[in-house]
């Protein structure tokens, strides 16, 4: 298993695709244990996406797509600005509430950062916000986006770990709006330093702000619905992917009338497709990866090496925090759920830790790595649309890494701000 390891990071290191090379370095394990039939990966291949509950995956995906190709965008863009733009650093208050909304519509924190830097970006700029700035505030606040539900990143996790999605989306709330809070204030202190002005010049009036909430109000009752049907027994993950897409559609075709069937089909589609065959081609690929670490009973080998520094559930879980933010550096966050749930779930669940409050810590620290070099995916797309500097970017980011950390951090300690909600729906 070691030269497994060490060819899976000398393939990253070479600059291939991450499901590439989870799958080859898989396969260099069988080729290793000659007395395994050859044809188990290929098998592995196909079994892991013959599961009904993954069937949620593709239908979010889309659903995402369809909700930013129905006007959504610009009218959460508009209600946040009535909300927030009044502050100082007004644009960058926008950015980190807008983040939070399109939780529930795109749940991608790349796609996130990429729309919310073309769109308020420029804008920043005219208004005097450094290049590195305006590009740090839209990327680092598209980390809330895969933590407000609905996430895909909860779908895997609670598939692999055999948590209740459910309660995974609920409790994603708590977090999402924790790092909401934490950037606001991160970006209203570095825009009085830097003497931003807000983009409002006084707080809009109640009359502005319900007219704005009446038009979003679609967009913002998304991820409630979801969490309604589920805690009613509605429909199963399985089947809220679908009623998801179906939303997306009446309120794109017939409640906005914004999204024609050339859109559907040409852009949003298409668009789908891409993510789809991306997300479902390194899941395929982990399961090689995957059988190979069970095998080898490295669960079990890694459970005796923590506990064997500390049981303690609050240094567990920071060991593991720190351990994952160092392996987004290069790990895709998708790929780390796939590989690492199985291995890393049961040693939580030995010491005691509840199993939703581990998976929004495994998430937040694992997705930061879209935030950061060398690979972070955000930080490329932010940084191309503005055509900042990765150093531009680096050295505006220092205060959202802090405030992130610290959020983490929070989170580990304080369990209540991830289970208050869901144990108050599903009890």
């Amino acid at each position: 298993m070691i030269i497994v390891l060490i060819a899976f990071a000398v393939f990253l290191m070479l600059g291939m695709p991450v499901a590439f090379a989870i799958g080859i370095s898989g396969f260099l394990w069988f080729l290793q244990h000659p007395e395994l039939p050859i044809t188990i990966p290929i098998q592995r291949l196909l079994s892991q996406t013959v599961n009904f509950t993954l069937l949620a995956i593709p239908m979010f995906i889309v659903a995402g797509n369809v909700m930013n190709s129905a006007g959504v965008t610009r009218r959460l863009l508009d209600f946040a600005s009535t909300l927030v733009g009044h502050m100082r650093g007004g644009l960058g208050q926008v950015s980190a509430v807008l983040s939070t909304l399109m939780g529930g519509v795109s749940g991608s924190s790349i796609a996130d950062a990429a729309m919310e830097t073309r769109m308020l970006g420029p804008e920043m700029l005219r208004r005097g916000y450094p290049r590195g700035f305006a590009v740090a505030v839209n990327v680092w606040t598209s980390l809330i986006t895969p933590i407000i539900p609905p996430g895909i990143a909860f779908i895997i996790y609670g598939t692999i770990g055999q948590v209740s999605i459910g309660r995974l989306f609920a409790a994603g709330i708590g977090p999402g709006l924790l790092l909401m809070v934490v950037y606001m204030i991160t970006i209203w202190f570095v825009a009085k330093r830097l003497n931003l002005a807000p983009e409002r010049e006084k707080r809009a009036p109640i009359n502005e702000v319900i007219r704005s909430l009446g038009k979003s109000i679609w967009a913002l009752m998304f991820p409630v619905l979801l969490i309604v049907g589920l805690r009613g027994g509605i429909f199963t993950p399985s089947e809220v992917g679908s009623f998801a897409v179906l939303y997306g559609m009446l309120v794109g075709f017939i409640i906005h009338r914004e999204m024609s069937f050339k859109t559907f089909y040409w852009e949003t589609l298409e668009n789908s497709l891409g993510d789809i065959g991306s997300v479902m081609f390194i899941l395929s690929m982990s399961t090689i990866f995957g059988y190979g670490m069970i095998w080898e009973r490295i669960p079990e080998k890694l459970a005796e090496f923590l506990l064997g520094i500390s049981s303690n559930p609050n240094v567990l879980m920071i060991m593991i925090s720190l351990f994952l933010v160092f392996a987004g550096l290069f790990v895709d966050a998708t790929a780390l759920i796939l590989m690492l749930t199985a291995i890393l779930l049961p040693v939580a669940r030995q010491v005691g830790i509840d199993p939703v409050h581990f998976g929004l810590v495994f998430i937040l620290s694992a997705a930061m790595g879209n935030q950061t070099p060398p690979v972070g995916a955000s930080m490329y797309a932010g940084c191309s649309v503005l055509g900042a500097t990765i150093e531009e970017y680096i050295q505006a980011s220092w205060p959202f890494l802090f405030v992130t950390i610290l959020a983490i951090f929070l989170v580990i300690f304080f369990p209540q701000i991830v289970l208050f909600i869901p144990n108050l729906i599903f009890g």
